[in-house]
């Protein structure tokens, strides 16, 4: 019995933790998406921020710091993507490779100049994002172990869960989510209402390259402690699954989150037990999220006008 509460506690941690940055990444998705612009970048913009986030944190010694530079970074390139796609009308799948190419081989290129290596200094415990909680429960007992996992989490796991109901409140309770829908599915009518379409979908995009950084950044500043060019190799992707699997709405993104980062929670236990070849146990996530691309792609209601550049009427 005690086992298994230790190993269930595992796995919920686990979870938890690697929920965090999908879960960033799939809310700006949900504002790009929804909006109409078509954004593959997002594992582009998640390497830019896990990779600013990382070095800030480590030059100026202050985690805070640099867990908004790294949305700032990814926002930055929401910035090129949305200047490509909204404004030139150039193809959003097109751009967002780009966009993919671009994040690591940037950041790639700066860490060789700051640290001569591909990967930077590993961050120590000051520097990454801390936990709340810790130290609160008695680790001596049994639940206290299973409520010290559960609950004495990162700061950043705690605000995403915030963060997506504030995003569900914007997407369907305000005046700017209701533009913000109708601009993804009737752009045209949307103008003859006098909506800026296309300064609603650059400010999207944007947004969504934020989050994107955000969800980088945790990664690096919680997960891995540093940044590696595979730091966020597929997390990108996963994310854009989850929102597939939402049917494009916050809350969905949220569940299909929560199931990605239950099967890397079921990694990390399976992992440690020895019994299974861990190449094998490597690829649940990956095989999971097919499955449901499989399963829901087919299903999720794309908005109607999404991937369409649009022409401002004249």
């Amino acid at each position: 019995m005690t086992d298994f509460v230790n190993s269930l506690g595992i796995i919920l941690f686990a979870t938890l933790v690697y929920m965090t940055p999908l879960l960033y990444a799939a809310l700006g998705s949900c504002f790009s998406e929804v909006s109409g612009v078509v954004n593959i970048g997002i594992e582009g913009m998640m390497t830019a921020g896990a990779f600013a986030g990382t070095v800030v944190a480590y030059f100026t010694g202050n985690p805070w710091i640099g867990f908004i530079c790294g949305g700032l970074a990814g926002a930055f390139f929401g910035m090129l993507h949305a200047t490509a796609t909204v404004r030139l009308g150039a193809d959003q799948t097109i751009a967002g490779t780009a966009i993919n190419m671009l994040g690591p081989g940037i950041s790639i290129m700066i860490a060789k100049v700051l640290f001569n290596s591909t990967d930077t200094v590993p961050l120590t415990a000051e520097q990454k994002i801390p936990k709340l909680f810790a130290g609160v429960f008695d680790t001596g007992n049994v639940f206290g172990r299973f409520m010290d996992n559960v609950f004495a989490t990162y700061f950043s796991t705690y605000f995403v869960f915030i963060l997506a109901i504030v995003v569900w409140f914007v997407f369907y309770k305000t005046r700017f989510g209701l533009r913000l829908r109708a601009c993804g599915e009737h752009p045209k009518a949307c103008e003859t209402l006098g909506i800026n379409v296309l300064g609603m979908r650059f400010l999207c995009v944007v947004i969504s390259g934020l989050l994107a950084g955000l969800g980088g950044a945790c990664v690096t500043m919680t997960i891995s402690t540093q940044f590696r060019p595979i730091s966020i190799v597929g997390q990108g992707f996963i994310a854009i699954a989850a929102v597939i699997f939402g049917k494009f709405k916050p809350h969905g993104a949220l569940l299909g989150c929560l199931l990605f980062g239950f099967c890397s929670g079921l990694k990390v236990v399976l992992g440690g037990s020895g019994g299974v070849d861990m190449q094998l146990i490597s690829m649940i996530p990956y095989v999971v999220t097919v499955i449901v691309l499989i399963l829901f792609v087919g299903k999720s209601h794309v908005p109607s006008a999404s991937g369409k550049p649009y022409l401002k009427v004249k």
